[in-house]
């Protein structure tokens, strides 16, 4: 069993940035894609960007060149940095793993907010 938490949410102004961090319990951390999600008030969640155990990277077109998703393997770290931040990417952020083995397994953590607000 894995368990996420996340940190680092919090509330800016527009133009500022934030950094999310997910740490994740357990020692298979290598080989799960760690992604991060959204879900705004009244909107379905939605992905935000994910990065493979190989490292690679892929991005909502809508946060391309503003969001920077990096891992860490040796500390069981996910982070997600946020420039340029607009009031439209304010939303509760969850941490994702999903297992890249032979089978289905995905965790959640529990979200954190961040929102952006003049």
């Amino acid at each position: 069993q894995m368990h996420l938490v996340e940190s680092g949410g919090g509330s800016v102004q527009p133009g500022e940035s934030l950094t999310l961090s997910c740490v994740a319990s357990g020692n298979l951390f290598n080989i799960y894609t760690m992604a991060w999600y959204r879900q705004a008030p009244g909107k379905e969640r939605e992905s935000v960007a994910r990065v493979t155990s190989a490292g690679s990277a892929t991005y909502a077109e809508s946060v391309k060149a503003r969001f920077t998703i990096s891992r860490d393997n040796a500390k069981n770290t996910v982070t997600l940095q946020m420039n340029s931040l607009k009031p439209e990417d304010s939303a509760v952020y969850f941490c994702h793993a999903q297992y890249e083995g032979p089978f289905s397994l995905v965790h959640w953590g529990q979200g954190i907010q961040v929102t952006v607000s003049s």
